[in-house]
């Protein structure tokens, strides 16, 4: 308990430093046993703390003796409040640098901005409403036969495209292409205009995850899927799309046309 309260007193005054404060101590502090659920305790603190913004977890290893699972299934699906977990190890240490990286993290869970591009050093293309959007697929691991692939897709929600909102679909065993894109970059336009009550005039794509040869099919079904989702809330919305594959395997290199352009970087060990 003394490392604990420690490292809350700690945790409290780097969240000064990095400004944003966390200005009390925690509604309650409770040690579980192995033998008690998680969703039982989470679901007490939903209803007696009304002011309950995140759950700070401490958790012991790692695996299945961590419950960190289990804590993120139940905070993320059941009860639905953001949880951090830290290991206790760095409870122990209670490192400043440790402290610091949580802050971050608990900021972006309760909504907050960690870093932003200087307006100065942004875009003429944000000069307009866009909206960023990201999408990759996760398949099942090798030699598995029958589990479904889960197809997701985040979607900017401001002008900074600091802060995200997400979609999530099921779709059929190794399925590449997302097969209900429509609806996902439907729902995250609507959730673009509830935040910023504007409709986006361009749409950047992002997609991961496609092989060469999957480019065009991948292409024809999703860059249709976009124009469809578009002109589902409006029959004359016709945003530009720019559709962007991402790959990180390859060994293209590039250099500045000009030597006054670089940059160069010197690191000093101590």
């Amino acid at each position: 308990w003394n490392a604990t309260n420690t490292f809350l007193d700690s945790l409290m005054k780097a969240s000064h430093q990095v400004g944003m404060p966390i200005s009390s101590q925690p509604l309650e502090v409770k040690y579980l046993r192995r033998d008690k659920g998680v969703e039982e305790l989470f679901r007490s603190w939903r209803e007696s703390q009304k002011e309950l913004q995140i759950v700070l977890v401490i958790v012991d290893g790692k695996g299945e003796n961590s419950r960190y699972d289990e804590v993120k299934h139940v905070g993320d699906t059941v009860i639905g409040v953001p949880t951090q977990c830290v290991q206790a190890r760095n409870v122990k240490k209670n490192q400043l640098t440790t402290l610091t990286n949580l802050c971050l993290k608990i900021n972006a869970k309760l909504g907050g901005t960690n870093s932003i591009i200087s307006p100065s050093l942004r875009s003429e293309l944000f000069s307009e409403p866009v909206i960023v959007l990201g999408a990759d697929v996760t398949h099942p691991s090798p030699g598995d036969t029958h589990k479904p692939s889960i197809a997701a897709v985040v979607g900017s929600l401001n002008k900074e495209v600091s802060r995200y909102s997400t979609a999530v679909r099921v779709q059929e065993h190794r399925q590449e292409v997302i097969a209900d894109l429509q609806s996902m970059v439907k729902e995250l336009l609507l959730e673009f205009y509830r935040a910023t009550k504007l409709k986006p005039l361009r749409i950047v794509f992002f997609r991961d995850g496609v092989s060469e040869g999957q480019f065009q099919k991948v292409l024809l079904h999703e860059l249709s899927a976009i124009q469809k989702a578009c002109r589902s809330l409006q029959e004359d919305y016709k945003p530009g799309i720019t559709f962007i594959v991402v790959q990180k395997r390859h060994h293209t290199r590039l250099f500045c046309a000009k030597e006054q352009d670089q940059v160069i970087f010197t690191f000093t060990s101590h």
